[in-house]
């Protein structure tokens, strides 16, 4: 017979059968959660609503694009400071890091959420409100991140929950695009704040707990050569031509590296150059992405990728009848580490029982996000979802739906509770 467990609804308790975590973690965010003043601090997060839909607005509208969070963090950090936090610092990264502190104050857990979004700052971000669904760029990815904060530290502030660790409330700039995770590798570089373990809010469905970090290798790559008149010089080195070249061996080679066990990807998305038709191009760019959750896999593909472009140079250079040779240069311009985390680590099994408590069966998950970087340095990390149900995320026809959003919130209270510690028991 399965075990029987009680999870939360917004009227009543429920019994149902467990969803695959630790008995010790489901029986531990079971006791937490039937605790009277806990479960008032679960009522009030479906409570608070409206209010968390109205913040939802107000931080949309104001645009946070790549290298541009700052007129949203400011307001971000203004709200944290009307939901009762005083210590409230901005980093050099862009980073708005509020502490509340713990009673022992010996250990420091994070709950992040990124500021940035994918859009560039003249993006139209006014929100467009058809019944439960919230449109307009950025309103999912991640603005409702930061609402999630904001919920969980007014319910905690509201019931006078003390923790033990000190919990710091983060927004975080460099998420999307270029940022390559710049405000969470500036959290974790030597010297800065003391954080034992991460929990971010970010996308997904509600059960959605990624616990290991996709990595990701992305290059600018810039052929130059001498250009000229497409009939008059014609037989110099093209750049364009070694761009098409770099582009077919790659891509020829690359799908080697992808396996049934081991996603690995690829992707050319942007290129550039040249000035007219009837020019040879000084200059001819690309720029790609390669994912894995390997990072042997990750580097594998690198390197094809490398010896492609260095093959095309050589290539195109030895066709030429005339002129000098393309020179090309590669530029990083974006690593996230690949990072395997441990199923079966205690703050992974903390957030599994927080899920299965609400109904859910977890859904274990590598993905992208701010995660990536703690993991792959050795400190417990995951991501839990914002709730509700995002589409079209990183278009202009983004949008949110309120449904059900409260259980993301319920799970994310629980499992940061369940690794801060309360105080003091609570009868």
């Amino acid at each position: 017979m399965k075990p029987m467990r009680c999870y939360f609804l917004p009227a009543l308790l429920v019994l149902t059968a467990a969803s695959p975590c630790t008995a010790d973690s489901r029986d531990d965010i079971d006791t937490l959660a039937d605790q009277p003043a806990i479960r008032a601090v679960l009522q009030h997060l479906v409570a608070m609503e409206q209010e968390l839909l109205d913040d939802l607005v107000e931080l949309t509208e104001i645009p946070a694009p790549p290298f541009g969070e700052e007129p949203r963090g400011e307001r971000f950090a203004e709200m944290l400071a009307g939901a009762g936090l005083t210590d409230i610092t901005t980093d050099e990264a862009g980073n708005v890091i509020a502490r509340r502190p713990g009673r022992s104050g010996g250990r420091v857990v994070a709950l992040t959420a990124h500021l940035d979004t994918v859009f560039p700052p003249e993006t139209n971000v006014k929100v467009r409100i058809e019944g439960d669904r919230y449109i307009a760029p950025g309103v999912g990815d991640n603005t409702r991140g930061l609402v999630v904060l904001l919920g969980i530290l007014r319910a905690l502030e509201q019931a006078s929950i003390e923790t033990d660790a000190d919990v710091l409330f983060i927004g975080n700039t460099g998420e999307e695009g270029l940022g390559d995770l710049r405000g969470v590798k500036h959290l974790f570089r030597d010297g800065g704040p003391q954080i034992d373990a991460m929990i971010a809010v970010d996308g997904g469905r509600t059960e959605r707990l990624v616990y290991g970090g996709v990595g990701s290798h992305r290059y600018r790559v810039t052929f130059e050569g001498p250009g000229g008149h497409s009939w008059g010089a014609f037989g110099t080195a093209k750049p364009h031509h070694a761009l098409g070249r770099a582009i077919e061996k790659f891509v020829t080679t690359a799908p080697t590296v992808n396996t049934e066990d081991e996603k690995t990807s690829f992707n050319i998305g942007r290129i550039g150059g040249g000035t007219s038709i009837n020019s040879i191009p000084f200059e001819s760019w690309l720029e790609v992405d390669m994912r894995s959750g390997s990072q042997e896999k990750l580097d594998e593909i690198d390197a094809l990728f490398q010896a492609a472009v260095q093959e095309a140079l050589d290539e195109e250079n030895a066709a030429r009848t005339e002129g000098d040779a393309l020179t090309v240069s590669v530029a990083r311009v974006g690593k996230r580490p690949a990072a395997r985390g441990d199923r079966e680590s205690d703050l992974v099994q903390r957030a599994a029982a927080a899920i299965a408590w609400s109904g859910l069966e977890p859904d274990y998950r590598l993905s992208s996000t701010d995660a990536n970087y703690p993991i792959s340095i050795g400190v417990p990390a995951i991501t839990l979802s914002r709730g509700g149900i995002s589409k079209d995320s990183h278009s202009p026809a983004e949008s949110w739906e309120n449904v059900d959003s409260h259980l993301a919130l319920q799970i994310v209270l629980l499992t940061l509770l369940g690794e801060a510690g309360l105080a003091t028991p609570l009868h």
